[in-house]
């Protein structure tokens, strides 16, 4: 099915602000909450595709490439697990509950598919790490070892947060982790139930902290972790490695790590998307006489013949030359961008030389070179 047009999506104009597009989500988000639509599959749709086409247009290089190339434009973001249309549930909550001003899941008084508070799994946040990577590593992929501070399990402890077993019952909830109120209505007695606040839940309370770790059963260290990062990665993307995250205090799952992709610039290839562009620029006698030159690729330089007479404005198209695709087989092209360098400074010599050359009937435009011009010029303003 084709994709629907993001701004459309989230019902803003192609000029609306950061502002406008965060309040626009946030109230799709309401609208199509699984909670609010418990077992409708139409909205559970939408409200991933909110989702997608808000981590889209909240990412200012993101939405500069989608309002350039369209959904094309933001391929890797919405396939191969990286992120966009390959998030889970689990994925949006984690990454944009703080647009509702805590845990996403108890938006609407639990966690997603319901259930309470206190039954929940305990789960340490998320954290991002930024890694840059020049177009050789892109072209091949990479692993990289990443050193990342973070929480980890309490060892003295084992994350429990008490020196040995000092715990006690909550006398507040008798354990339950939950407190029930009765409230008397026009509609008669309602019964309510919210976590308990002396023991957030657990239905114990520690009597005699550890001492490493002071009662949070988490301490700072640092970690180690190998990331493999597939060729073909993009500006943008970010590789999820679960479990990598920060600890949960007092026990739980751990949040998960996201590798953010840079690009650093080449210094002489520009990319877009799969290909790759050098822009050539010819001496005239190369260009008239034509010749093999050196450019360079992303691992190596390889040897181009350029024929006698080539116009500026000829593309050469390198097959395979390109980078290779992170979501299929097949690799990009490189384009080589054909301009001509004209003098700025002569001598009285070679001034002379280019007018007696000026007199020669081959130095006239023919029509064919005056019509492929006049193409490229509308093609260029068309």
């Amino acid at each position: 099915m084709e994709k629907r047009d993001y701004y459309e999506v989230l019902g803003v104009s192609k000029t609306a602000t950061d502002d406008e597009i965060k309040k626009a989500y946030r109230k799709k988000a309401i609208q199509y909450h699984p909670d609010k639509n418990p077992g409708d599959k139409e909205a559970e749709e939408k409200f991933k595709e909110a989702a997608e086409a808000y981590e889209v247009l909240s990412n200012p290089e993101k939405r500069s490439r989608y309002d350039r190339f369209g959904h094309a434009g933001v391929g890797g973001a919405a396939g191969g697990g990286f992120s966009g249309g390959g998030m889970s549930m689990e994925d949006i909550f984690s990454n944009f509950g703080d647009l509702f001003g805590g845990h996403f899941g108890s938006f609407f008084g639990g966690g997603f598919g319901g259930g309470s508070a206190s039954s929940a799994t305990r789960r340490g946040s998320d954290l991002r790490v930024r890694v840059k990577l020049n177009l050789k590593e892109i072209s091949t992929g990479v692993e990289k070892k990443l050193k990342v501070k973070k929480y980890v399990k309490c060892n003295d402890c084992n994350g429990t947060g008490a020196e040995g077993n000092s715990y006690s019952t909550c006398t507040k909830c008798n354990g339950t982790g939950r407190i029930t109120r009765i409230q008397n209505t026009m509609f008669g007695a309602m019964q309510t139930q919210s976590v308990c606040p002396d023991c957030n839940g657990e239905g114990k309370i520690i009597t005699k902290k550890c001492p490493h770790c002071g009662g949070n059963g988490v301490v700072v260290d640092e970690e180690v972790i190998t990331v493999k990062i597939p060729a073909g990665v993009m500006e943008g993307m970010q590789i999820p490695l679960r479990g990598k995250g920060n600890a949960a205090r007092h026990g739980g799952v751990n949040g998960d790590l996201y590798i953010a992709i840079e690009e650093e610039p080449h210094p002489e290839l520009i990319r877009d998307e799969n290909d790759l562009i050098y822009n050539l620029l010819l001496s005239v006698p190369m260009a008239v006489n034509g010749g093999t030159i050196e450019i360079p690729t992303v691992d190596s330089m390889v040897k181009v013949k350029i024929d006698p007479g080539t116009q500026p404005g000829k593309v050469l198209r390198l097959k395979g030359k390109g980078l290779p695709s992170v979501n299929s087989y097949g690799s990009g092209d490189l384009l080589v961008n054909i301009g001509v360098y004209i003098p700025e400074k002569v001598t009285k010599e070679e001034s002379k030389m280019f007018e007696d050359l000026s007199k020669s009937a081959n130095m006239k435009p023919t029509e064919g070179a005056k019509k492929s011009f006049c193409e490229r010029f509308k093609k260029m303003f068309g």
